[in-house]
């Protein structure tokens, strides 16, 4: 009894990890596939450096603004963003964070923009979609009430934080008077 049991909590927890992951990797109706994409939910996605094509599909699929975390000096970024999201049609906002020490103002940069409507949906993105997933996973849960367990296995089936960005997630959630143990 007891190993099938064991075997149930196994299989349970094994489908619960391939439905986040699933989530994590998930192409909407316009067949978006980007890296590390993460749907927060029906309006917030969060990716890695989207190529030039790709921001062509984006704006397709009713994506009417793009907010870029990262310096533009990575290896893979994209030579005027700004201008090709915005010929596309597109709003585009650059806040770039400091990878090794993120602030709780870039934090509030981000989530002031948040706040102005945008029409459609937003896509956030940086290099590989560490600082992006981190924003989102606390825009999610501090402004639109999400599970934080929820949206914390989202982010998780990208990365785990280091420990900087375990203490910019704890940072922020107290400053917003959350509830939260760090890992």
């Amino acid at each position: 009894m007891k190993n099938n049991c064991l075997a149930c909590l196994l299989w349970l927890s094994a489908l619960s990890l391939q439905a986040h992951a699933d989530a994590a990797n998930f192409s909407d109706a316009y067949g978006l596939k980007l890296l590390n994409q993460i749907n927060y939910s029906a309006f917030l996605t969060t990716s890695g450096q989207p190529t030039e094509a790709e921001l062509a599909q984006i704006v397709s699929a009713g994506y009417e603004r793009v907010i870029f975390l990262a310096f533009t000096n990575h290896p893979t970024a994209l030579n005027h963003e700004d201008d090709i999201v915005k010929a596309l049609g597109s709003q585009f906002i650059h806040i770039p964070v400091e990878w090794e020490s993120p602030r709780l103002a870039d934090f509030d940069a981000f989530a002031a923009v948040m706040q102005m409507p945008a029409g459609g949906k937003t896509l956030v993105h940086c290099e590989v979609n560490f600082r992006a997933s981190v924003f989102g996973f606390l825009y999610q849960v501090l402004y639109e009430g999400a599970d934080l367990d929820e949206a914390m296995s989202l982010m998780h089936a990208i990365w785990i934080p280091n420990d900087d960005w375990e203490a910019f997630i704890a940072r922020v959630m107290s400053d917003k008077g959350a509830d939260y143990q760090p890992l």
